[in-house]
């Protein structure tokens, strides 16, 4: 039985990744469990400088997921390379750096910086404010992430892995604009822009007044759109939303995806993402599938 997948000629031991911003860098969860046993892991969101995150409260649980505004609170690349990469480095699982920034000059020279890195991709995450677009999010408007991503791609060592917001104006155009501009891969979605009121004190949870929501609400909608991505571009797309069972990480492999991301599940259940691989191996075993890739996009 094999459940090995290859995206853009890397290698992964099974198609479960954890994904940016709820695993940290592994370390806490490695004292759990042998996060080598993953097949990958997605970094806590880097930027070029050290970020302290956002004011206020940061996580709001609702009643299918979370809602949260931490604001990408990380070490920055520097440091992320400097303290936690050589620990990274030394696991047996891909490690995909998560890459932000707030102008197309902070994600190159973020990405300039972790090219000749031990590192195995990158991932894009175009979700992030623009401040020359009145902080509307890079993965909005088509043309606005084709530009990035050209830019970016023009200079990346590794393969580009691009993540689009749900939010996008039309997510299948976005996705094949990101293709065309030079992306080996595209993971979807990212958090969906909601908000919550405090009927105590008369105002917004968030300082921000938005915030975004992941976990099981958004699992139909994500497994919708990634469905449609997969009919519509030819390159490689990894899945994220609310996936928080091993059904849910079937459901999106057979709408195309090769691989899976885990994300609010992690924060709910440490032992998540190993379930997840657990029951995906004990399904193929059950239905007699001898290689995972034979129901990856049967779903027409």
């Amino acid at each position: 039985m094999v459940v090995k997948v290859n995206i853009c000629g890397i290698e992964f031991k099974n198609p479960v990744i954890a994904a940016s911003g709820t695993f940290g860098f592994g370390k806490e969860y490695n004292e759990i469990f042998d996060v080598s046993k993953l097949g990958g892991i997605s970094t806590k969101g880097l930027t070029i400088y050290p970020k302290e995150g956002n004011d206020g409260i940061r996580i709001f649980e609702t009643s299918l997921g979370i809602l949260n505004s931490v604001g990408l609170q990380n070490p920055g690349v520097d440091r992320f390379i400097r303290e936690e990469l050589e620990f990274m480095g030394k696991l047996d699982t891909v490690i995909i750096a998560n890459v932000g920034g707030s102008s197309t000059k902070d994600y190159i020279e973020a990405v300039l910086k972790l090219n000749n890195k031990n590192i195995d991709m990158i991932e894009l995450n175009i979700s992030c404010p623009n401040v020359k677009h009145g902080g509307m999010a890079f993965g909005i408007k088509s043309d606005v992430a084709y530009e990035i991503v050209k830019e970016v791609k023009s200079i990346c060592k590794k393969p580009l892995i691009v993540k689009l917001s749900p939010n996008a104006e039309d997510i299948v155009h976005m996705a094949y604009k990101c293709c065309d501009a030079g992306a080996d891969a595209i993971s979807l979605v990212n958090t969906f822009k909601a908000m919550a009121i405090d009927i105590e004190h008369k105002k917004p949870v968030f300082n921000n007044i938005t915030a975004g929501l992941s976990g099981p609400a958004i699992k139909p909608i994500a497994l919708r759109m990634v469905y449609e991505v997969c009919k519509n571009i030819d390159k490689p797309v990894i899945g994220i939303g609310g996936i928080m069972t091993w059904e849910d990480a079937i459901e999106f492999i057979m709408v195309g995806a090769k691989a899976i991301q885990v994300g609010t599940a992690n924060l709910i259940d440490p032992f998540a993402a190993m379930n997840i691989i657990k029951g995906i191996e004990k399904y193929l075993l059950k239905e007699g599938i001898k290689d995972l890739n034979e129901i990856t996009g049967i779903i027409k």
